[in-house]
């Protein structure tokens, strides 16, 4: 994943929205600007990727997704029982 930074000004709105997108893909929102200054934005992007951390791991959930797609799979009926 690479690191991004997006602004939005939706139709008929005055102000921009601006997110920051890690490398790991996680979204941080900056919030909301009538005027942005780039670097404003820049600084707290960079901050933001000089202090990303790993997610963890869902073990437990990685381990119930591979059995769900097992089953499909197999053709046999997916049960969470």
């Amino acid at each position: 994943m690479s690191r991004k930074i997006t602004i939005h000004k939706y139709e008929g709105n005055t102000q921009y929205s601006v997110h920051v997108i890690d490398s790991y893909g996680k979204e941080h929102h900056l919030g909301y600007y009538s005027v942005f200054k780039m670097a404003e934005i820049e600084a707290r992007a960079k901050e933001i990727w000089n202090n990303e951390v790993k997610p963890k791991e869902d073990l437990l959930g990685n381990a119930i997704k591979e059995c769900i797609q097992s089953d499909i799979d197999r053709g046999v009926e997916p049960s969470l029982d």
